[in-house]
């Protein structure tokens, strides 16, 4: 018993540090703040999805949004129909992760791989960026919710308590919300790749033909992770509709797909912590960028891109990991940094 809960020490301290943050952060900040804080979360759970498919799957997916985009209009266009909220949560989870396990089964099978994966993800993206933003004529409505084309679809109704519409989530309960769901998808990660299952997926990564070899079927891993990373996406894409009780097309663009992929290069392929500290660190530089005018903000971004993958390819949290490794802090740092490769 003693040796599991050392083998956890580190998902135990990481739960505790992110439950007692989500207690303390609404008592530090004012409300605006705390409203910019919530979208922090939500695009964390995105980036999250995506450490899990590149980093542990070893996936190129350029379209991650894309899952993110159909679990946000899933949400939306249910909530408007049924009014209770149970349902649509669901359907913003099922529906992208069904979407994911169908394009991943075409691709996969078809033995399509690296660069050639990333670009067909980017057009399936840009494809459902035009087709949702064809959408704007009154003919364009599914049950009671209209599409609205570019325009989106505005109003769209808040979380409420399941079976309960009229008890809905003031903005402190979804960053409460949010902040569980972060949590909670990071914990069941961490447990997920420990298990035999994520330690195959990681063996895959490292030497796909290798495992082939000894039995696994490396087609079904990747689908599986990858429909697993498109579900995940499509709850932050719910979460996303709900803090700005608006969705459109933009969740499909083009800067919606990069920018997922910047969080994950700036804090760090294959680790779960690296998402999230690049989601944050690029968000809060983005936002301070946006407030002035001296800078333009793309350029700044895009520069920072540049330098991380020149001088810090590893990411942000590797490579701390391994100066602090090698300052004698191992003990304390590996239970938090989680390993690369298979040992």
């Amino acid at each position: 018993m003693t040796a599991s809960l050392q083998g956890n020490g580190g998902l135990i301290a990481a739960t505790v540090l992110g439950l007692g943050l989500l207690v303390a952060l609404p008592q530090l900040f004012d409300p605006v703040t705390m409203i910019e804080l919530t979208s922090y979360v939500i695009m964390a759970i995105l980036a999250l999805s995506l450490g899990l498919i590149w980093g542990y799957g070893g996936i190129l997916c350029f379209g991650q949004s894309a899952f993110f985009g159909i679990g946000a209009y899933a949400y939306a266009i249910a909530v408007i129909n049924f009014g209770d909220s149970t349902i649509p949560l669901l359907l913003s989870v099922i529906v992208p992760g069904l979407f994911a396990a169908l394009l991943g089964y075409f691709l996969f099978y078809a033995r399509i791989t690296d660069v050639y994966f990333g670009v067909i993800t980017l057009t399936v993206t840009l494809i459902l960026y035009k087709v949702m933003g064809a959408t704007s004529g009154s003919q364009y409505v599914i049950g009671t919710a209209p599409l609205g084309g570019y325009n989106g679809i505005p109003a769209v109704p808040p979380l409420n308590f399941p079976g309960r519409p009229e008890l809905v989530l003031s903005f402190d309960g979804l960053f409460y919300a949010a902040g569980l769901t972060l949590l909670a998808v990071y914990v069941g990660l961490r447990l997920m790749l420990k298990s035999r299952f994520g330690q195959v997926v990681v063996a895959i990564r490292e030497n796909e033909r290798r495992a082939e070899l000894l039995g696994y079927d490396a087609r079904f891993y990747k689908l599986a992770t990858f429909t697993i990373g498109g579900a995940i996406a499509g709850l932050a894409g719910c979460l996303f509709a709900n803090w700005g009780m608006f969705i459109s097309p933009d969740v499909f663009g083009l800067a919606q797909s990069a920018q997922v992929i910047i969080w994950v290069i700036v804090g760090g392929t294959g680790t779960l912590l690296g998402p999230i500290v690049g989601c944050f660190a690029i968000q809060w530089i983005a936002t301070k960028l946006g407030a002035q005018q001296l800078l333009n903000a793309n350029l700044v971004l895009g520069t920072i891109l540049i330098g991380f993958v020149l001088l810090v390819p590893k990411g942000v949290v590797p490579t701390i990991g391994d100066a602090l490794r090698r300052l004698k802090f191992r003990p304390y740092v590996a239970p938090l940094v989680e390993q690369r490769r298979v040992p």
